[in-house]
């Protein structure tokens, strides 16, 4: 009998990147209310907190939906997973296109969320059965550069648009683009290679459908690994610092406090999402070289602290040190990606989705927690200033705001150093 061969990386990677665009999608529409703020607030009638509260709709359901969205993609594979995902997020942005009035808008907000919560975790699926072992970090770095397009997509571009076309029209457009992707997923991409009549990368133990009391066990042998419950707080203290600033409150503060334009503003956050989209795989691809996670992880943690502190609270930078900051900042956060494969090797691979789900939980638990947490805090600190009906706010507000970000970022870096090494191989 002819044993069978091994998928080319050229049939993985075009797997995979069906999954990637739907991920790009969740992106676009993660930062896309930051480009919108002055339109949202004066279409709903809301103020910062309540601003905050729309974006972070969206997180309130990507959060509450990782742990089940993990065990999901163990039992029902990730093609059905991320088809149904691409349905939904088209539902819920042409929701959001059209709503009336806020509360319309949120639910519109919170089935994009919900729905586009599915995605990262399907994608580590793939790349677990599609590619070899060794390439897993640095695919899961390039699914957050994929992602990072997508985010960028919803800075300056997006901007532009808006000058020529409504802002719902441009989202009922995002909503006809995820109904295709929707389609090309299901009629396209398979679970595992065998499938595609290939040799499976890991055995079908490994990636066959578990039963219901086997999932209850994987869970709360996930929450039994200290690495896991220490990785599951980490990177929310870097992640809550670049979409908090990039995904909303980045655009006006620069805009009120560095004399730039809504374009320019829009543009140097979009350069931080650059920045953080080439460090994710760069960084992946170097934790898998040296055959370490915990160091690179260290260093780009207390870079990105450092980063924070200077960019948020010495005034008056001059823009070329601005933009450098940004950038340096935006790169080290990258390291953030070491998460996943750090996690993953601390458990047997039978619980990769579900460890998958548990650890991008708590990614998005910071975005979910400190974008609305900044708005209550620039309402509490309004010194009463307007401008063409929307709140204007002072630099010490911002400032007082953004110090939730740095705590956090300081948690992480604590938190970090607990975490025991795995030197790249897997641990059960």
């Amino acid at each position: 009998m002819t044993q069978r061969a091994f998928p080319p990386l050229s049939l993985a990677w075009a797997i995979w990147a069906l999954g990637a665009l739907f991920y790009l999608t969740g992106f676009f529409q993660r930062v896309a209310p930051a480009v919108m703020t002055e339109e949202l607030m004066r279409d709903f009638h809301i103020s910062a907190a309540g601003l905050g509260n729309l974006s972070a709709f969206y997180f309130y359901s990507y959060v509450a939906m990782q742990i089940p969205t993990g065990i999901a993609a163990d039992l029902l594979g990730p093609r059905r997973l991320l088809s149904a995902g691409a349905l939904v997020a088209a539902l819920g942005t042409a929701l959001f296109a059209v709503a009336s009035d806020i509360l319309w808008a949120n639910l519109g907000r919170f089935l994009i969320g919900g729905s586009v919560a599915v995605a990262f975790v399907g994608l580590l699926r793939l790349a677990n059965n599609w590619f070899p072992a060794r390439l897993f970090a640095m695919v899961t770095g390039m699914a957050l550069f994929v992602g990072i397009v997508g985010a960028v997509s919803a800075g300056p571009p997006l901007r532009l648009l808006m000058n020529h076309f409504d802002w719902r029209l441009l989202m009922l457009g995002a909503a006809a683009f995820s109904l295709a992707l929707s389609l090309a997923i299901w009629f396209l991409v398979r679970d595992n290679p065998r499938e595609k009549g290939y040799a499976d990368r890991i055995s079908s133990a490994e990636t066959s459908g578990q039963t219901p009391r086997e999932i209850i066990t994987g869970l709360a042998e996930v929450f039994k690994n200290r690495n896991v419950v220490l990785l599951f707080i980490i990177p929310g203290g870097i992640v809550g610092c670049v979409l908090t600033f990039s995904g909303l409150w980045g655009v006006p503060y620069l805009s009120t406090h560095q004399s730039l334009s809504t374009a320019e503003a829009s543009g140097l956050t979009s350069l931080l999402l650059v920045a953080w989209a080439l460090g994710g795989p760069f960084l992946g691809w170097l934790s898998d070289r040296l055959g370490k996670r915990k160091p690179l992880y260290l260093l780009g943690c207390t870079i990105c602290l450092a980063g924070w502190c200077l960019l948020l609270f010495v005034p008056d930078l001059p823009l070329s040190l601005l933009v450098g900051l940004l950038v340096l900042t935006g790169f080290s956060s990258g390291c953030m990606i070491v998460s996943f494969a750090f996690a993953k090797e601390s458990l047997p691979p039978r619980l990769a989705g579900t460890v998958a789900g548990v650890v991008n939980m708590g990614v998005m638990l910071g975005p979910m927690l400190l974008q609305p947490g900044v708005g209550l805090i620039l309402d509490w600190k309004w010194k009463g200033n307007m401008q063409h009906g929307v709140k204007i706010y002072g630099l010490e507000a911002y400032q007082a705001g953004f110090s939730l970000m740095l705590a956090w970022a300081l948690l992480s870096l604590t938190l970090l150093l607990l975490t025991r090494e795995t030197h790249c191989r897997q641990q059960a």
